[in-house]
């Protein structure tokens, strides 16, 4: 699919979001953005926040993470890493240790393709919960 520039030129209001969402590390919800968004722009609606975070994902300049909930968290860190999931609140927290690209490579030797990337979570209980 080709797209035009405009569509990843970056807005004030791309900007305000991608700001947003670098500025804290707990993997918020759209909704959560639209709140602290709203702060900067009052009359920015829900869908121009969707939109927007949409097209950060497509260019890569965010992580769209869906556990298989009813709503995406998102990840202002764009560098591949691993995250670890709290299974009693959900709470999304990066884990600091060096991604594996081997596990690429060992995987395209065992797939009738290639390999682009991996994600892999790991899940358990956080000290909040503990």
């Amino acid at each position: 699919m080709i797209t035009s520039p405009r569509a990843h030129r970056m807005t004030k209001q791309r900007q305000i979001i991608l700001d947003v969402l670098r500025s804290t590390d707990c993997h918020p919800t759209a909704d959560w953005i639209y709140e602290k968004v709203r702060q900067e722009i009052p009359r920015i609606s829900l869908g121009t926040v969707y939109r927007n975070l949409r097209v950060l994902k497509e260019i890569g300049d965010i992580l769209e993470l869906n556990y298989g909930s009813t709503y995406s968290r998102f990840d202002g860190n764009s560098r591949a890493h691993y995250h670890f999931v709290c299974l009693e609140c959900g709470n999304i927290q990066d884990i600091h240790v060096p991604v594996y690209t081997e596990l690429d490579k060992a995987a395209s030797e065992k797939v009738d393709g290639k390999v682009e990337f991996h994600r892999m979570e790991f899940y358990g209980t956080c000290s909040g919960c503990q």
